[in-house]
């Protein structure tokens, strides 16, 4: 895809990826890129993405604003309750809102116009976890997983129409998100990146149109690993587990 001269969508923007990914584009050439987050802030459009009318007023208005979307960043999300099994339905339910059913409602809104017209693009923010797993946080692991799907699913069904889809899976970034956590999340592992390396990574995966943007390159070998011997990769994750007992 050609960033210069799109019409970008891009939620959670007001900080963190989605703030490197809005300046990116703009420096990309954009024609337009709209910034949406559910915090205030300059230049920011407000949208809770967990609120579907929200995200209708932010599709409507960009279209009526710059015309069709090309690019649509689905990015906003959260880390949610830390724990498994004792976590409580409203928290399940608020990480799902955030972190699943924004895709699906964004889609829903969004697929329609772009097969109409024969095109668009879908970017999708999930994570390394929805390849992997977040240890100590089942939540998030599980709703990462949910996006990753999700993502595929719309690829599958909807690539021979013109939608194009690719869906983002960083381990740590240096955000808000992982400001509170040890580590950073997974910066044992494979250390933490700047969002203008997410950035990087975005642009340059929607040029080659991938499927997988992966700004950590060591994932794709350890989808490989998991993929070859699941019971394997699960043992490696109980000894990494052991070493990080409080989540990583």
């Amino acid at each position: 895809m050609e960033i210069e001269g799109a019409h970008v969508v891009v939620t959670g923007a007001a900080s963190g990826i989605g703030e490197a990914l809005a300046a990116r584009f703009e420096r990309e050439g954009a024609r337009a890129v709209v910034r949406a987050d559910v915090q205030p802030g300059d230049g920011i459009v407000r949208c809770d993405v967990a609120k579907e009318p929200d995200l209708v007023a932010l599709i409507d208005g960009a279209e009526a604003e710059h015309g069709a979307i090309d690019l649509f960043c689905s990015n906003a999300g959260i880390l949610g309750a830390f724990g498994g099994i004792e976590v409580l339905d409203d928290d399940w339910q608020r990480i799902i809102d955030i972190n699943v059913m924004a895709h699906i409602r964004a889609a829903r809104h969004l697929v329609p116009r772009m097969v109409e017209r024969g095109g668009g693009y879908l970017l999708n923010t999930a994570s390394a976890a929805g390849l992997l797993t977040q240890i100590g946080a089942a939540p998030y692991a599980v709703t990462k997983h949910a996006a990753v799907a999700f993502a595929e699913w719309l690829s599958i069904t909807y690539g021979d129409a013109g939608l194009k889809v690719s869906v983002l899976c960083p381990q740590a970034v240096r955000t808000a998100m992982t400001a509170g956590t040890e580590s950073g999340g997974v910066a044992g592992v494979d250390g933490m990146i700047e969002p203008g390396v997410v950035a990087d990574a975005v642009v340059a995966g929607l040029a080659d149109e991938r499927f997988l943007i992966l700004p950590h390159p060591e994932v794709a070998e350890y989808v490989r690993r998991k993929a070859a011997d699941h019971d394997r990769w699960i043992r490696g994750m109980r000894r990494l587990q052991s070493r990080f007992p409080g989540g990583l």
